[in-house]
């Protein structure tokens, strides 16, 4: 399943291998594990809902300044196509937000948790301390580990979907569409690394990389400190 997503040899593959054990914490978290079987409790799933609403927001400055540091008509057009469809799909969560509970001036008005600053902040400052390749690096693990965890999800035998109320979920990150995404996502950094990489650079994307991951991993790990926390 992995392979559909990124073959070997590809920079992704590699970045995604030398981040181990991190990615395995990442894609196969018990935050990941409560979604597929429908176990996860509705309050940390809203709470992720409601920061991750404004991880998108930074997510959509992220390829703004990808825009930036594009060198070409060809990836400039890719990061604004990029900003347009998160900006629009802010407008989705909002919505879907409502469904649980959560309108839109509750969501806006939430506060920063520290784990989406800790992250979104690094992808920006690895957008601005380095180039176009470094920022996609840092992007790629949400980007592309969405797509890993949905298709996992879906072919997972305790993968629960009737009754379960993050199906949606599931079928969104899963889905053709998503897949679509992460798949394109997978071969502009192939093309990136063929025209600004050489292997002296791998050391230093991989540290990228495996950061974002384990930013990754708190950004799940916090909707379930949350719960912890209101029960002490």
């Amino acid at each position: 399943m992995t392979n559909a997503l990124a073959p070997q040899g590809s920079l992704f593959a590699r970045l995604r291998d030398s981040a181990q054990p991190h990615w395995g914490d990442y894609v196969d978290h018990r935050f990941v594990r409560g979604l597929g079987d429908g176990t996860l409790p509705e309050a940390a799933f809203r709470y992720y809902l409601g920061q991750d609403y404004l991880f998108l927001i930074h997510f959509a400055r992220a390829y703004a300044l990808a825009v930036y540091k594009s060198e070409n008509l060809e990836d400039m057009r890719a990061a604004n196509d990029a900003v347009g469809h998160i900006l629009a799909e802010t407008s989705l969560h909002l919505r879907y937000c409502a469904g649980w509970g959560m309108g839109e001036a509750d969501v806006v008005a939430l506060p920063e948790d520290p784990a989406c600053m800790a992250y979104t902040r690094y992808v920006l400052e690895r957008g601005m301390a380095g180039d176009i390749l470094d920022l996609q690096v840092a992007l790629a693990p949400c980007v592309v580990g969405y797509a890993e965890i949905g298709l996992a999800l879906k072919a997972d035998p305790r993968t629960t979907l009737e009754g379960n109320p993050y199906r949606d979920w599931i079928e969104t990150y899963g889905g053709d569409d998503y897949v679509a995404v992460a798949r394109k996502s997978v071969a502009t950094l192939d093309r990136l690394f063929a025209q600004r990489g050489t292997e002296v650079r791998i050391p230093s994307l991989s540290r990228t990389f495996t950061e974002a991951t384990r930013l990754e991993v708190r950004f799940w790990q916090m909707g379930l400190d949350v719960l912890e926390h209101a029960t002490e």
